[in-house]
């Protein structure tokens, strides 16, 4: 197996994106560095801290000449950082010693990296939120297609009380809507561009330092925090939080389906692959399985993350190289996990006759809550949670149904009303409805 199965050959179908995947490639991360380093000559040239001249000469070749990762690798090996070789390789391609002196005037390499990653970022979080609201819409629909499909509700891991397939989905959406709610806030963490020199003063640009930033961020189009954030990684820090949530919402999705497709339950019908290498009978849930690997495993890299945000000093290159370890394993698992859900959520079907059967087995224990609380008007509560739980355990000891057990013992014919799924749904369908409005305002 590969070190990392989102880069397996044979695994490649399974685990990586292809779009996320391009976006974390060394090619896409030199072609990033070198944007920045022109965009960055192009605004000291327009300040005058570098020679008009040289600065469009090197914009231009920043978009021209081509730098090969693999040529960079030994020196990125000795010197920990990528950016010293870079710079030596894009200054020899340019073929012009009196314009490339000028090439990264002033700079240090985590300005050039982290303004990279943002870039790279800023298009990973776009992607992240297409297919966030391409889940969300399929979800809403499926909320209220099945708005008032009964089933029953299950707390922990036994039958519970009756509620709607519909209202199930919601409870699945919702934490994603919540997520998707924020959105703004966390892209404005890490959407920043980088511009503080060495030990982020910003000093070898002298009064011009703060101007120089501003039009760095203005011509790449990204936010400017005013002020360094080498070893602020709050805002990378957030993001990865954000998108582990989702992909642990996701993996919810993909626990309960594990369940209601489980043999005995059947409450789900999975189209599509799952083969058996021995059992030919069997169609195994591979899409909600991998949801929840994915999400185990960003969980597992945010820790590394989260761990990144202790910067010592100024600059900590341990902290920092521990971001490139973990930082692109999140960012997969969810776009990953975003594809999986929407096509699962494409295939799968309720199967009502099933989901039915589970409410009620024959003895309408499911009903027990319900009737001790319609009892009430005539009882105290204690006395009725008391007499139904007599009836309940008479029932499983020796047989029956708690409808007939307790028309029969209270002569109220009325109460046989309180035994069917719709009439126990509750708030359910509301929720439903109200979480397919919500999605589609």
């Amino acid at each position: 197996m590969a070190v990392t199965p989102f880069d397996s050959g044979l695994y490649r179908d399974l685990f990586h994106d292809a779009e996320i995947g391009s976006l974390f490639s060394d090619s896409a991360e030199v072609r990033a560095m070198m944007l920045v380093e022109g965009a960055l000559a192009k605004v000291q040239g327009q300040l005058g801290i570098i020679p008009e001249l040289s600065a469009a000469f090197i914009t231009r070749s920043c978009r021209e000449i081509h730098v090969d990762p693999t040529g960079l690798a030994a020196e990125t090996s000795a010197n920990g950082i990528p950016v010293p070789a870079l710079v030596k390789a894009m200054r020899t391609a340019m073929e012009a010693p009196e314009h490339a002196q000028y090439l990264h005037w002033g700079a240090t390499t985590q300005d050039i990296m982290d303004t990279a990653l943002a870039l790279r970022l800023r298009q990973v979080f776009a992607l992240i939120e297409k297919r966030l609201e391409a889940v969300l819409w399929r979800l809403a629909e499926m909320a209220e297609t099945h708005a008032e499909l009964p089933m029953a509700g299950r707390t922990w891991m036994q039958v519970a009380t009756p509620t709607s397939f519909g209202a199930v989905l919601a409870g699945w959406g919702l934490p994603l809507w919540d997520l998707h709610y924020t959105r703004d806030s966390v892209s404005f963490g890490f959407k920043n561009v980088s511009l503080s020199g060495a030990a982020g003063t910003g000093a070898a640009y002298g009064p011009k330092a703060a101007e120089l930033r501003q039009k760095l961020a203005d011509e790449l189009q990204l936010g400017n925090r005013d002020a360094s954030w080498h070893s602020a990684r709050n805002g990378i820090a957030g993001l990865s939080a954000w998108l582990t949530q989702i992909s642990a919402s996701l993996a919810k999705i993909g626990e309960d389906i594990l369940l209601m497709t489980q043999s005995g339950i059947g409450e789900l019908r999975l189209g599509g692959g799952g083969s058996s290498s021995t059992m030919p009978q069997k169609q195994n849930p591979v899409a909600p399985s991998l949801l929840s690997a994915l999400a185990r495993g960003a969980i597992g890299a945010n820790t590394t993350v989260q761990g990144a945000a202790i910067h010592r000093q100024q600059r900590d290159a341990a902290a920092w190289m521990s971001e490139w370890i973990a930082l692109g394993q999140v960012c997969m698992s969810v776009g990953r996990g975003l594809n999986v859900a929407q096509d699962l959520l494409g295939r799968i079907e309720p199967d009502a006759a099933a989901m039915l059967a589970n409410i009620d087995d024959g003895r309408g224990l499911i009903y027990a809550e319900a009737l001790q609380f319609a009892l009430t008007d005539r009882m105290s509560r204690p006395e009725a949670q008391a007499a139904v739980k007599e009836l309940c355990q008479g029932i499983i000891a020796e047989g029956g149904s708690l409808p007939d057990a307790a028309i029969a013992k209270w002569g109220d014919a009325d109460l046989a009303d309180l035994f069917t799924p719709a009439a126990q749904l509750g708030l359910a369908p509301t929720d439903a409805k109200s979480f397919a409005a919500m999605v589609r305002a």
